[in-house]
């Protein structure tokens, strides 16, 4: 059992610290909404990932290949209604009129960002899926555990990650406005590669 353990925590580590579309929006919603408001949304992936563990375990096996890059379109597409958001939020920026979404919204919006990034499905296929059936075959608590440490650790570090850049807003307006700026950038980016992406391997 120790090896998974480790192995979950390792992976989770991995996780919280990767850059991609969902960790930024993560940052982009605590510069925008406060910590308070943002956090809930770090429990997203044990929302959206029931549906991605069981696609990839049991169905992306069998389905032809371009629909993950209809779903990598997708995904894409989403990211850039979130960047668009971000960037409005840049522009607006009233630090003594704070966004305060209501934490559901925020939770629900951060489970649909996790379900359409084709990251997930990825690293659960090539990564996580294999390791995970290994242990469960060697002993279901194996595979149990793994779980619980990763998503634990993930969560943990995302959580600190946001709290990280909740402090930023303390530095001042300006250096909030530039972050949240460059969220939006980033958010951005990943949407249009995610488009680029899906349209070569479809039409390549």
């Amino acid at each position: 059992m120790l090896p998974y353990l480790v192995q979950g925590f390792a992976y989770g580590v991995a996780a919280a610290v990767q850059p991609g579309p969902f960790l930024t929006y993560l940052i982009s919603l605590t510069l925008r909404s406060g910590w308070r408001r943002a956090l809930p949304a770090v429990f997203a992936p044990l929302i959206s990932d029931v549906p991605i563990i069981t696609l990839v375990l049991f169905v992306l096996s069998h389905i032809p290949a371009w629909w993950v890059q209809v779903l990598r379109i997708a995904g894409g597409g989403f990211l850039l209604y979130l960047a668009l958001n971000a960037l409005r939020a840049w522009r607006d920026y009233d630090p003594q009129a704070i966004q305060t979404p209501r934490a559901a919204n925020n939770l629900l919006r951060a489970a649909l960002v996790n379900l359409l990034n084709p990251n997930p499905y990825i690293y659960w296929s090539l990564v996580l899926g294999p390791l995970l059936l290994t242990g469960w075959r060697e002993a279901p608590a194996n595979g149990v555990v793994f779980l619980l440490v990763f998503y634990l650790t993930m969560i943990s570090g995302m959580a600190g990650i946001m709290l990280l850049f909740a402090f930023t807003r303390r530095l001042g307006p300006q250096v909030s406005r530039a972050l949240l700026g460059l969220s939006a950038l980033a958010l951005a980016g990943f949407g249009l590669y995610q488009i680029w992406v899906g349209f070569n391997a479809y039409w390549g």
